[in-house]
């Protein structure tokens, strides 16, 4: 029995494990860039600036209705205990979310409370192989 494999089949194969890889590390990013989004939207909904703080980027830029500034987690901590104790969460919802044409993920969400809503817009970059939030942005509907 003879097996023949010709110059197409071997670079088939090659490339199609490498199509094989470059999917799976691909889908690796989304699922883990999906898991921050999840986290984040649940410690947007509960209001906790204790658990929103662990997906923040070394320094995240902060900005709520216009007034904006770069913070240090713990600083940001400060800021989001403040902003929540103002505006407590009644739900926050993601409306939508993609990807900047350098291929930064981002979400726009609503979040709502007793007396009205912001449109919010999350920002995520990766750093050492784990998504971070970059940027948050609270405006006011």
């Amino acid at each position: 029995m003879a097996l023949f494999i010709d110059n197409n089949m071997k670079n088939t194969g090659v490339t199609g494990g490498l199509l094989a890889i470059l999917l799976l590390i691909g889908f690796t990013d989304l699922r883990a860039q999906g898991d921050v989004i999840s986290d984040v939207k649940s410690a947007l909904n509960a209001g906790s600036s204790k658990e929103l703080v662990k997906f923040l980027d070394k320094t995240t830029d902060i900005d709520v209705d216009g007034d904006r500034s770069s913070y240090s987690r713990t600083q940001a901590e400060v800021v989001l205990k403040d902003f929540f104790k103002k505006y407590p969460p009644t739900n926050f919802q993601i409306i939508h979310q993609g990807a900047s044409r350098a291929g930064s993920p981002y979400v726009i969400g609503q979040y709502t409370f007793k007396a009205g809503t912001f449109r919010v817009w999350i920002r995520l970059k990766k750093e050492d192989e784990v998504f971070r939030v970059h940027a948050m942005s609270f405006y006011k509907d």
